[in-house]
């Protein structure tokens, strides 16, 4: 996280069971508030495979302990989408019934289960291939990360939604130094000029993509249809899950229609991630759970 550690207060947390770290949770703080990371997409607490749920409770309850000494009220936590966890692990979803906390936000993910992976793309998704096949696009990974960030994401999101890429150029490239097989670039090219590309995160069981952007003719073109339909049907087709990212806004209280319907006509459906806040002295609560 240190490429953006000047925009973060950091207070990440570390939990030990004697000399043993056991779990850590990414976070920030602002005032009185212990936010889980803001600066990460995907956060929450991190446990051990081995910690068992009433384990889990405890290092809740030390977590909050710990919080009101510090003189903390709330504490926002963000939860990991469960394509996510290399095992079921729904322990922290438990524990925030138990303290009361309420859903601020519910992002809703896009995501290909490759377990239940339809047989065909939808018929618009076909003529989108097709169109580009008789452009004759062609695709290339070659971490060009500046000619996609420079001549398509940002002219891209300035033009649509007068915002920039969460990540500058110098940090998404200064993040792929440091994970060179995890972050990888793929680009769309007509006559040598790039018309499109994605940012791949990927992690054991998941390829995330992180940023989806293209020209203004990518419908003549073709261009994003013919790069995720061999992305999701042949380049990670091993993955357990390929997840195109959120569709709303606002909280999740407003959904991007147009955006929802292309990653649908893919195969994709839903997985929501959920963002709650608690009370930190409610830690109380957790006293009186096992009988």
């Amino acid at each position: 996280m240190e490429y953006h550690s000047e925009r973060f207060e950091d207070m990440s947390l570390l939990i030990f069971n004697e000399e043993k770290l056991v779990a850590l949770l990414p976070a920030n703080k602002t005032e009185t508030i212990l936010h889980s990371h803001q600066g990460l997409t995907y956060g929450g607490l991190i446990l051990t495979e081995k910690l068992k749920l009433n384990e889990t409770i405890e290092i809740f309850k030390a977590i909050l302990l710990f919080l009101e000494t510090q003189r903390f009220e709330t504490l926002n936590i963000k939860l990991l989408p469960s394509i996510y966890s290399n095992l079921p692990s729904k322990e922290i979803d438990y524990i925030l019934f138990l303290l009361n906390a309420e859903v601020t936000r519910r992002d809703v993910l896009s995501v290909i289960d490759y377990r239940a992976f339809p047989q065909s793309i939808s018929t618009i998704r076909k003529r989108g291939v097709k169109k580009a096949k008789e452009h004759q696009l062609i695709i290339k990974e070659n971490n060009d990360f500046e000619a996609f960030w420079n001549q398509v994401l940002i002219p891209n999101l300035e033009k649509r939604y007068k915002k920039q890429p969460v990540h500058t150029l110098l940090e998404i490239q200064r993040l792929h130094k440091h994970f060179p097989e995890k972050i990888r670039q793929f680009n769309v090219y007509k006559d040598d000029k790039i018309v499109g590309g994605t940012t791949i995160f990927e992690t054991k069981t998941v390829a995330h993509a992180q940023y989806i952007s293209a020209t203004e003719n990518k419908q003549e073109l073709g261009s994003l249809d013919f790069l995720f339909n061999e992305l999701t049907r042949e380049i990670f087709k091993h993955k357990a899950f390929f997840d195109f990212g959120i569709s709303n806004e606002n909280n999740g209280k407003k959904l991007n229609e147009g955006l929802l319907y292309w990653k649908e006509s893919f195969g994709a459906r839903t997985v929501t991630q959920d963002f709650y806040r608690l009370t930190v002295k409610n830690h109380k609560l957790l006293n009186t759970v096992m009988l």
